[in-house]
């Protein structure tokens, strides 16, 4: 079967089916997502193309730093597709951690890899999405296309409305990023759509160690937080905490 017939048999499939129906299996995928993640520990989702091959630096870079954070206990998340996801998933299988893979079911491309000791399969991109920035202390965006630039600028969003708070946003890739905030700079701020501080939310490196050090200044911030709220009972502190040099 082409893609062409693929596509037509499921947009078929999805106009003849009712609405409450939808609603079914929308809240099924938050249901799944939250019962399985709730108690992750510290994590950090990593975002990237899907057809970034082996070969590619950024496919190395992203498995590299994807073991330096395992290695001092941070799970990994990702989308859990081939590329970007595949390399950050292997660099974290090896380690003590959970590998974490948030397959979406497309009729094209996205395949699960098999690096993932954790894996959950969405029906919805929004719902995916959620669980993808809801249970990290950090997103890291690697080189990718209109579904990367997607997560990216939801991350954005969340973090710029303060709807989500403690969170770093890193890109990993100066000469692929640097036309894009080249746009932001140029455009967006200097026509006053977003403000200094927005732009400032945004740490463009291809320094990976510099990556980790920062997340780990992160973590320490949010322990400080949750001891002075009086929170040092929780799972959450505790897991933040184990994580202390």
């Amino acid at each position: 079967m082409n893609k062409q017939n693929e596509l037509t048999k499921k947009y078929i499939k999805d106009i003849k089916s009712a609405d409450v129906w939808s609603v079914s299996k929308i809240i099924a995928d938050f249901v799944k997502g939250f019962d399985e993640l709730c108690d992750l520990g510290p994590t950090v989702t990593i975002f990237g193309s899907a057809r970034t091959t082996k070969d590619s630096k950024y496919y190395n870079q992203a498995k590299k730093l994807a073991s330096l954070l395992a290695g001092r206990g941070y799970n990994i998340m990702t989308g859990g597709g081939p590329g970007i996801m595949e390399a950050a998933n292997k660099g974290a299988h090896k380690h003590d951690v959970e590998s974490i893979g948030l397959n979406i079911d497309l009729p094209f491309e996205q395949k699960l890899n098999k690096y993932t000791s954790k894996e959950l399969t969405f029906d919805y991109f929004f719902s995916r999405k959620v669980m993808l920035v809801k249970y990290s202390m950090a997103y890291v965006i690697f080189p990718g296309g209109f579904g990367t630039l997607d997560e990216l600028f939801e991350a954005l969003t969340l973090v710029q409305t303060r709807k989500v708070t403690g969170v770093k946003i890193f890109l990993i890739g100066s000469e692929f990023y640097q036309p894009l905030l080249q746009f932001i700079k140029e455009k967006l701020l200097d026509e006053g759509m977003i403000d200094q501080e927005d732009l400032e939310i945004i740490c463009l490196t291809d320094d990976l160690v510099d990556v980790v050090d920062e997340i780990e200044v992160s973590l320490l911030n949010q322990v400080e937080v949750l001891e002075n709220i009086g929170l040092k009972d929780t799972s959450y502190y505790k897991s933040l905490s184990s994580l202390r040099k």
